[in-house]
This record gives structure tokens, C-alpha cells and sequence, in this order.
């Protein structure tokens, strides 16, 4: 079936909003806004201004601004999130290597017995393999002409793993032993960090591809710690599973044990503080979020 709907020019774009109620004071601003970003993606960001039951009428006094404000912060808001992803994601690969080395050898991961699954295990190896020919680094050519091996030992084939399938090498080992020395350095049971890895990976995708995170409410969600560590437990929201705000307090967790002098969790709070409060609540965070004990530790050091 084709749509019918046809396309419109750019400054049909901005009538088609100002008889919405979006009020442009400055036209040839938001056609150069339109020019360069996907009408279609910009007016996602409208559910923040829209009347009640009516998504296709904006809030009276709503102005452009209001909507490519909503729209910066969401870029930015990738950008903080990637850069906390790249660190567990480097993080957790480590742990994984030197855990498995250590207890299996230096080709760990290509050993069938030491993963639950067999089928997954080979489908793993199988992924790896394709990452592995793709991967610019020179240590896959090194220990290819070198040593004459395939793949590299586990230290140095993890670096060329992709987030997708560290979650899912991480998932199929066998020794719940093996998983819970890995989970035990984030002070996560199995299971959470488990759940963490899959949301994350799929959290990495959606910033890879641009893709909104401000309002969304994610298909893959993570399972939330009841009890440890139990620094974190009083600042989740529960009520808010698919949306952002626990990925946020997990991720401040894990960069707290990664790397303890970062000030990402910081600069991250200026960039709520600094915002459109009205735009928190479609992330999940709970009205009293600034009284809970990790915000008011992290609005006190700065």
C-alpha cells in the first residue's frame, strides 16, 4: 500500500505549523531549521506543547524556539548518554576477558563448554567472525600473519566486539560462578547486569541512529536492582520502567565504580538544571527526582 499524503516545501512545513499554534517570529530561522532537519523528526518533539487529547495543536504562547530547544536538548542528551555507553561498554568487555582468561585460557570464548548454549555460542562465534574481517585494527592482522591464528586471543578479540554481542557472550556463559565475578565489580546480581548489557546495547543503537530518547518509551527495558547496591535503590522510579530516567541513575552508578573521578554524572546534572523543567517528566524522572539522595549529593558538589 503507498501513502497518498503528498509532500509539502518547506514553507508549507511552517504554515502547516503556524496553523497549528506554533507561533514563528522569525521564518527564514525555522525554514533553515526545516532545511537541514527532517520536518518528521522535529515535530516528534512536540508532545511537550500540545494541547491535551490533541497532538496537533500546540499550547498557546508556544513558539519554535520551545520546540528546537526540546529538540538540542535531546541531542544532547544522546551525546552524554554515547559517552557514558562507550565506558561500561569498555568497562564490562575487560572484565569479561580477563575473567574468562583467567579461568579458561586465552581462546575462552572459542570453547562450546564454557557457554550454556550451544547454538547461541556458535551463532556468537559466527557474528564475531564477520566483526573480526570488518575490523581496521591492527592486532587482528598482527596475530593473523604472526602467529597464524584466526582469531586472536579473548584480551584482544573483545576489543573488536560490538556492544549486541558482549551482552550476548555475557548471557550464555555457563558458570554462574564466572557471570557473578564479572557482576560482582558493579555490585550487580547476575541477572542485573544482565538486563543492563541487553538495554544498553539497544539504548547504543538508538543513539547510534539519532534516534529519540527525551520521550520514548523503549521496547527492551531494564530489570531495576531491589536490593544493591542499595545506594541507588531510594533515586530509582519504578513506575517509570520504559522510560529513561533509571537507565540515567544505572549509568551514574556504573561510571562511579569505572571510573570515580569522572565528572560526567556533574556536567550531566548541570544539563538537567540548566533546562526546560517541563521537559523531565517525559524522561520519567519523579517530581520529587531533586530530593532523592544521589541529585542532591551531585547538586552539592558542584
Amino acid at each position: 500500500m503507498s501513502c497518498n499524503k503528498p509532500a509539502t516545501t518547506y514553507a508549507e512545513q511552517i504554515q502547516i505549523l503556524k496553523t497549528r499554534g506554533l507561533a514563528i517570529p522569525d521564518e527564514k530561522r525555522a525554514l533553515h531549521c526545516l532545511t537541514h532537519h527532517n520536518y518528521y523528526r522535529l515535530s516528534a518533539y512536540r508532545f511537550a506543547f500540545t494541547v491535551a487529547g490533541n497532538p496537533d495543536e500546540f499550547q498557546a504562547g508556544t513558539t519554535f524556539d520551545d520546540l528546537w530547544n526540546v529538540y538540542h536538548f535531546d541531542r544532547t542528551l544522546r551525546q552524554f548518554i554515547t559517552e557514558a555507553l562507550k565506558r561500561v561498554e569498555i568497562s564490562v568487555r575487560s572484565r569479561w576477558a580477563y575473567v574468562l582468561a583467567y579461568a579458561h585460557g586465552p581462546q575462552a570464548y572459542e570453547n562450546a563448554t564454557v557457554f550454556g548454549d550451544t547454538r547461541r555460542h556458535k551463532e556468537a562465534i559466527e557474528h564475531l567472525d564477520v566483526e573480526l574481517d570488518r575490523s581496521k585494527e591492527d592486532f587482528v592482522a598482527h596475530y593473523r600473519k604472526k602467529y597464524g591464528m584466526q582469531r586472536p586471543p579473548i584480551w584482544a578479540a573483545c576489543e573488536a566486539m560490538s556492544f549486541g554481542l558482549l551482552s550476548r557472550f555475557y548471557e550464555n556463559i555457563k558458570r554462574d560462578s564466572d557471570k557473578k565475578q564479572i557482576a560482582n565489580t558493579y555490585s550487580l546480581s547476575i541477572h542485573n547486569l544482565k538486563s543492563l548489557l541487553e538495554h544498553c546495547s539497544y539504548i547504543r543503537n538508538l543513539c547510534a541512529h539519532h534516534s529519540r530518547l527525551w520521550n520514548r518509551r523503549f521496547t527492551i527495558t531494564v530489570q531495576l536492582p531491589q536490593s544493591t547496591p542499595a545506594s541507588i535503590i531510594p533515586n530509582l522510579n519504578p513506575a517509570e520502567g520504559r522510560r529513561i530516567y533509571n537507565t540515567i541513575v544505572l549509568l551514574i552508578h556504573m561510571l562511579s565504580v569505572i571510573e570515580p573521578a569522572s565528572n560526567w554524572a556533574s556536567r550531566f546534572t548541570t544539563h538537567l538544571l540548566t533546562s526546560d523543567q517541563r521537559l523531565l517528566p517525559h524522561m520519567g524522572f519523579p517530581a520529587d527526582w531533586n530530593d532523592r539522595p544521589l541529585w542532591k549529593q551531585l547538586a552539592a558538589s558542584k
